[in-house]
């Protein structure tokens, strides 16, 4: 009993340390009244006309006015390029589209990252560098045209899509079953390292793969003071919104938007980032929805950038692989993160941790409260650092191997996820309610669920993990074999469980490393069978009281 009341005085603690993280505002940037018309410029909106030099002429003659609003009036736009100057905030009327250009010669290739690495990209439609005081604000329409750049997945499209995409040109894989717009984008998917910037590689030698080399919708690089507000991004070539090593970003009334089966179709990868408030936004895209991110492995290490001070509250996540999701690229941490009064609808993954071996990095004091979560088809809430780079949910008739499970040393190259505090979180309808996986060498430690009903195929999971505390959790589960299963981990307390009344299996223990498992304040009585061990566990590292 002494052993119990520890681990729950312990877990207490994390608690109220997480509940009491406070974040300061974040500057919103500011602007004169000064309006710069695109039309004053030369633009035409007739949907034919490249408006390249006229808008980006508008926006440099603002800045160099001392800043003010472009105005994108009603109309059709199509350009080029747009890049983004200090103190000017690009402002789309309603009913204004500005649609990116089809024609990919328009984007130069250039020196840029990729999934946290240094890599050469065609330069993004939407672009800013060590600007400050910059803003998209308004209530229109900026589309990436990301449809000529993305290869698809045949399984991902009904047959009458497939062959209207096969009707439009491009080439296919030799397994026949991805869509390419392009020989050169072909040719990239088989190139070793694409587009990554190591030794004396220079944008120049990837010439010959640059329709692979899709950009992300929007790229703001080393920019402080920034805000978008009510424009709806949408069909994005890779990522959709991208602020990288940004300080003081406000995000809000946004409408990320992308097909589903838009690979790599990010909503939102906050990479890098100091003081960050993302709120009343929408996601409906095709990869993760709202993504915490800070350099790749040993690159990201070196930048030594966390993504920190954030705060997401009041967004909505349609389908995404993720709704909100830290990861996989986190090498270079993660910390002070709310995550408050979201809804994630439709996604594959609801709370979605990940990383794997080589990332390093650690990811710390993440809070997320009242969560409302439907129709999820992977995990509600997912901590796993065996991510294999792949769809969360395998495609019909996918095979997928475990992973192989072994102890390594540990280096700096070893990730870690550590005190995270989720509470009042509801979900109706996931694969499985709970998913924990940490290494051998590093548990993922203290982790505490609070106030949770979650209905679900199955239950919780939990393998490699440390001071993992559950406190008034309702499970409704249509597989009871087991309702709980965990595997190699230690300091695991569950306070107030409930569950199936007649479920086959309540407890399975498996490992010889499990140890301290304590269970309060449930009724053991629901099951048919309390508790089963095996793999070496015994009867000692499990206290039901």
């Amino acid at each position: 009993m002494k052993r119990c009341l520890l681990i729950f005085a312990s877990l207490v603690t994390i608690s109220s340390v997480m509940a009491q993280v406070t974040l300061l505002p974040v500057p919103v940037p500011k602007f004169k009244k000064d309006t710069f018309n695109i039309v004053q410029f030369g633009a035409k909106s007739d949907g034919l006309f490249l408006n390249t030099k006229a808008i980006n002429d508008a926006v440099n003659a603002c800045s160099k006015n001392g800043g003010g609003v472009v105005l994108i009036p009603n109309g059709f736009w199509l350009t080029g390029p747009v890049v983004l100057q200090s103190n000017v905030n690009l402002y789309l009327s309603k009913n204004a589209l500005l649609q990116f250009t089809a024609d990919k010669t328009q984007f130069p290739l250039i020196e840029s990252f990729w999934e946290g690495v240094a890599a050469a990209r065609n330069q993004s439609p939407i672009s800013a560098t060590n600007a400050t005081n910059i803003a998209i604000t308004g209530a229109g329409i900026i589309d990436g045209n990301g449809d000529v750049w993305r290869a698809i997945k045949k399984d991902k499209l009904t047959e009458t899509q497939w062959k209207a995409k096969l009707a439009s040109g491009g080439v296919l894989s030799d397994d026949k079953k991805t869509w390419f717009p392009s020989a050169s984008s072909l040719k990239g998917s088989i190139t070793k390292d694409a587009g990554v910037l190591n030794g004396n590689k220079t944008a120049k030698d990837f010439e010959d793969i640059k329709d692979f080399l899709r950009p992300n919708l929007l790229v703001f690089t080393k920019c402080k003071n920034v805000l978008l507000d009510g424009v709806t991004f949408q069909n994005s070539p890779a990522w959709n919104l991208h602020p990288l090593m940004c300080e003081n970003l406000t995000v809000r009334n946004v409408y990320a938007k992308n097909p589903w089966y838009a690979q790599n179709g990010d909503g939102i990868d906050i990479e890098s980032c100091k003081n960050v408030l993302l709120e009343n936004s929408t996601f409906d895209v095709g990869d993760d929805g709202i993504c915490i991110k800070s350099g790749k492995d040993e690159e990201g290490r070196k930048r030594g950038m966390p993504t920190e001070n954030v705060t997401v509250r009041n967004c909505v996540v349609y389908h995404a692989h993720g709704g909100f999701v830290i990861g996989s690229e986190m090498s270079g941490g993660a910390k002070n993160i709310n995550v408050t009064n979201c809804t994630f609808i439709g996604t594959d993954i609801g709370l979605r941790f990940k990383t794997t071996r080589g990332r390093g990095g650690i990811v710390e004091n993440i809070y997320c409260d009242n969560i409302n979560m439907k129709d999820i088809v992977g995990e509600a809430i997912l901590f796993d650092m065996y991510y294999m780079a792949k769809d969360p949910v395998p495609l019909a008739g996918e095979q997928r191997d475990a992973p192989k499970v072994e102890l390594l040393p540990v280096t700096d190259a070893t990730p870690q996820f550590k005190n995270f505090l989720v509470k009042n979180i509801v979900c109706d309808g996931a694969e499985k309610a709970v998913f924990i996986r940490g290494l051998p060498e590093m548990s993922i430690k203290n982790i505490a669920m609070e106030n949770m009903v979650i209905k679900a195929k199955r239950g919780i999971i939990c393998e490699e993990a440390d001071g993992i505390s559950f406190k008034n959790v309702q499970l409704i589960v249509a597989e009871t074999n087991p309702v709980v299963a965990i595997q190699n981990s230690k300091n695991i307390a569950f306070d107030k469980l409930d569950y199936n009344s007649n479920a086959d299996l309540l407890f399975s223990i498996k490992g010889v490393n499990c140890k301290a498992i304590t269970v309060v304040n449930s009724d053991g009585s629901k099951a048919k069978a309390k508790v089963e061990f095996s793999a070496g566990a015994t009867d000692k590292a499990l206290m039901i009281k």
